[in-house]
C-alpha cells in the first residue's frame, strides 16, 4: 500500500518536480515509443543498472516481454536475476532498511517516474552527474543537486567534472555558468551513452503507460471510422431529403 501511495504522490507533485529542476535547460530526449529495439535495449539497461535499488511494482515481467516481443524464456534467463516466475511484478531486491542506510532515503518506484518527471527531465538528469568529493557518495547532479542517488551508469559514461565560468548578459550583468566536462572516458563514447540513456528513458516512458501507443492507434482508427461514417450519413441524408423542398 505504501508503494502505491508513493507512486500517487509522484504523479501529483508537479511543484516538487519543478523545484528539483533548479532552472537547468533540459535536453530533448527525442524518444520513439514505436521503436521496439530501443525499448528492448532500455529494458536491458533498466534491469541491469536500476532494478537492484528501484522497483517497478506496477509492471510484470510477463507483460513487458509480451509487449516488447521478448520470449518468456529469454525474459526469465536474461532479465530476471532474483528467481521467481515470469508473471511476478518487477520488485526491488534491496531491502528498504538497507537502501535507507546507504542512500539516506528509500529509492522511489520507477513505474510512473516518466509521467511524474517528464522524459526530457530524465534524459538530462541521467547525463548530468559529476564528481563531487564533498559528498559521501562522491557525485552530484546538475539537474537534481544533492540527490542521494549515485551515478549508476558511471562505467558506461565515464567521469565528469563541473567547470564554473562567469558570463555576462546583454546588459552586462555577470552570472555563473556550470558546464560538465568529461575527464575520464567510460566504456561508451558520448554518442553511444546518449543512445543508452535515450533507450532507458524510452523504456521508462513505456512503463508509465504500456498501452499508450496501442491506445493512440485505436483512437486513430476510431476517428477514421467516424469520418467515413459521417460521409456515408451525409450522403444518405441527401438521398432521403432530395424530394423534399
Amino acid at each position: 500500500m505504501k508503494n502505491y501511495l508513493a507512486i500517487v504522490l509522484l504523479v501529483l507533485a508537479p511543484a516538487w518536480v519543478s523545484a528539483a529542476g533548479t532552472g537547468v535547460i533540459l535536453d530533448e530526449a527525442n524518444i520513439d515509443p514505436t521503436n521496439v529495439q530501443s525499448l528492448q535495449r532500455g529494458a536491458r539497461t533498466f534491469v541491469n543498472y536500476c532494478l537492484s535499488c528501484h522497483s517497478a511494482s506496477l509492471m510484470r515481467y510477463e507483460r513487458m516481454g509480451k509487449d516488447l516481443g521478448i520470449d518468456e524464456k529469454l525474459v526469465s534467463e536474461n532479465l530476471m536475476f532474483t528467481g521467481g516466475k515470469v508473471g511476478e511484478l518487477m520488485t526491488v531486491a534491496t531491502a528498504s532498511a538497507d537502501a535507507k542506510e546507504w542512500f539516506g532515503t528509500v529509492p522511489p518506484d520507477l513505474t510512473v517516474i516518466a509521467r511524474a518527471r517528464g522524459v526530457d527531465w530524465l534524459y538530462t538528469y541521467m547525463r548530468s552527474f559529476y564528481r563531487d568529493d564533498a559528498r559521501h557518495i562522491g557525485t552530484n547532479n546538475l539537474v537534481f543537486p544533492d540527490v542521494g542517488m549515485p551515478n549508476v551508469l558511471w562505467e558506461l559514461q565515464g567521469s565528469q567534472e563541473a567547470v564554473i565560468t562567469t558570463e555576462k548578459d546583454h546588459d552586462g550583468t555577470e552570472h555563473k555558468v556550470v558546464k560538465l566536462k568529461l575527464v575520464e572516458p567510460g566504456l561508451q563514447t558520448p554518442k553511444e551513452f546518449d543512445r543508452t540513456v535515450r533507450d532507458l528513458v524510452n523504456f521508462l516512458d513505456y512503463m508509465g503507460e504500456p498501452a499508450k501507443y496501442e491506445r493512440r492507434q485505436l483512437g486513430t482508427k476510431v476517428i477514421l471510422f467516424l469520418l467515413v461514417f459521417l460521409v456515408l450519413a451525409y450522403v444518405l441524408k441527401k438521398d432521403y431529403w432530395k424530394d423534399i423542398h
